[in-house]
């Protein structure tokens, strides 16, 4: 029984052994057969599928190209949009890696024949903009000419017209701290009536304020240049005490270009006072003087009788008697308007007088024009336009409130300019005065600092017009005339502009 057990076992694993082996060379042979009979298939395959993915690559990498070159029309032209999109939907997509790996070659060669084209594109584009751009820029004969003469100077003269297209009357007053342009103890002319500090005011920002226009900046006052400019020559103020307000100002700037004071003094010999009338100083190393003549109207003022008494009166259709005195003059700054605003003025009750007649009354805006009207006939027949400038500045604002000058008006509580000036009305007298400027024959530069100035309320002397010992001995302020250094500064630093200007227009 235990033979029979293991014959038994023996004969199953041998029939499995035989049936394994059997199996396993079957496999072999049929395995062997198929990969005989497939390889040719598979090369055919791959061959068509590289051959389709050259073709799909090609046809949709080429719309690809042009569209992200869009600026290439040329390129744009060689395949129609309606045959691109047939083409696409007509060939199969692109399936697996291993099927894009052979069309990575041909796709490479169109992507840099494009490359190519465009770099050649973009040269030609390059070279056209170069050529449109020199174009351009290049100027006409007549343009390079106007260029070759402005030379070196080009930029001074382009800053010069935008500067006299300029309206330097608007703008601003700006706080500078390198103002004022000289102090109390540097300038030995100033009077007690204007000299602020002196006579006690404390505070100073009165004299730190700048003027600076909207559209253009003025040239800083140059005491050497304008001494330069005036080098003998006479630069004579003629006018009311508004206009001697100025004429200080304008010895006292000049004055830091004078390296020897003791070599500027009055030609006779006065101090400058309220009561004396007439200065010259003379400036002896620019041999030129610089001078002031009171004339509070311009015209002639006197006496005349109506009947049994002399009266004073304001001859408007004759000059002052001091005009020989300014005939000689390189330079001519007129000014009236302050004493206009008097009682007898704005009464005009038997005060204006024609010829030999008083009139019994005459509205003081008619005197006014008339009187101007004498002067502007007197400047056209004496003043020769080849040898003198002539300005004329329009009036200065008073700030009195709470009163006139003569009534309790005061200005002393002001240390800041004024903000705004809404309430301002531009004076008629003015007007007046820029009407009969337009008619004359000589050319008469208006110096217009009214509206500037009438934002300076704190710049007058107010209770510092006088010595302290003086100052309660009358109720009266001054609200009228201004603190020096202070505005007048400004108004010599717009004469100087002007000045300049004509400098420049002259020697172009």
């Amino acid at each position: 029984m235990e033979r029979q057990r293991s014959f038994s076992v023996k004969s199953t694993r041998f029939l499995v052994f035989s049936f394994t082996i059997s199996f396993f060379l079957i496999f072999i042979t049929f395995f062997s057969i198929w990969v005989v009979k497939s390889t040719p298939s598979i090369s055919i395959y791959q061959q068509t599928h590289i051959q389709l993915n050259q073709s799909v690559f090609n046809l949709t990498l080429k719309p690809f190209t042009v569209q992200s070159l869009t600026d290439l029309k040329d390129f744009q032209r060689e395949k129609n949009d309606t045959e691109v999109r047939d083409n696409e939907v007509n060939k199969p997509t692109i399936g697996t890696g291993m099927e894009r790996a052979p069309a990575v070659a041909p796709s490479i060669e169109i992507e840099i024949q494009s490359e190519e084209r465009i770099e050649e594109k973009k040269k030609k584009k390059t070279r056209a903009a170069t050529v449109e751009k020199i174009e351009i820029q290049l100027p006409s004969n007549n343009q390079q000419i106007q260029k070759k003469e402005i030379g070196t100077n080009s930029v001074r003269k382009i800053e010069e017209k935008r500067t006299r297209g300029c309206d330097i009357t608007k703008g601003r007053w700006v706080y500078d701290e390198s103002y004022p342009l000289y102090t109390n103890s540097s300038c030995p002319f100033i009077d007690e009536g204007f000299n602020c500090m002196s006579n006690g005011r404390l505070d100073k920002d009165y004299m730190k304020w700048k003027w600076q226009p909207q559209e253009c900046d003025i040239p800083r006052f140059n005491a050497t240049k304008m001494l330069e400019s005036i080098r003998g020559k006479r630069l004579v103020f003629v006018g009311d005490s508004v206009n001697r307000n100025q004429w200080e100002s304008m010895l006292c700037m000049l004055m830091g270009a004078v390296k020897d004071p003791k070599k500027v003094y009055e030609t006779h010999g006065r101090r400058i006072t309220k009561e004396k009338g007439n200065y010259s100083f003379k400036f002896v190393d620019y041999k030129c003087t610089v001078e002031y003549y009171v004339s509070h109207f311009l015209v002639h003022e006197g006496k005349a009788r109506v009947g049994q008494k002399r009266v004073q009166t304001l001859r408007i259709d004759s000059m002052d008697r001091g005009t020989s005195r300014w005939r000689g003059a390189d330079i001519l700054i007129f000014n009236t308007a302050h004493w206009w605003s008097h009682y007898k003025t704005k009464a005009g009750i038997n005060y204006y007088q024609e010829g030999g007649q008083v009139l019994p009354r005459l509205d003081v805006s008619t005197a006014f024009r008339r009187a101007l009207m004498t002067w502007a006939s007197w400047v056209d027949k004496n003043i020769k336009p080849s040898k003198t400038q002539v300005f004329f500045r329009n009036s200065a604002p008073s700030h009195f409130r709470g009163g006139q000058w003569n009534s309790g008006g005061h200005c002393r509580e002001a240390t800041r300019p004024l903000n705004k000036t809404s309430s301002f009305i531009y004076p008629e007298k003015n007007v007046i005065a820029e009407e009969v400027i337009k008619q004359m024959k000589t050319h008469v530069t208006l110096l217009n600092i009214t509206n500037l100035s009438e934002y300076r309320i704190e710049g007058h002397p107010s209770i510092y017009g006088k010595k302290p010992d003086k100052r309660f001995s009358s109720n009266s302020e001054d609200c009228s005339h201004w603190c020096l250094p202070g505005v007048p500064d400004t108004w010599n630093e717009l004469l100087y502009f002007h000045l300049q200007s004509k400098q420049h227009e002259y020697n172009n």
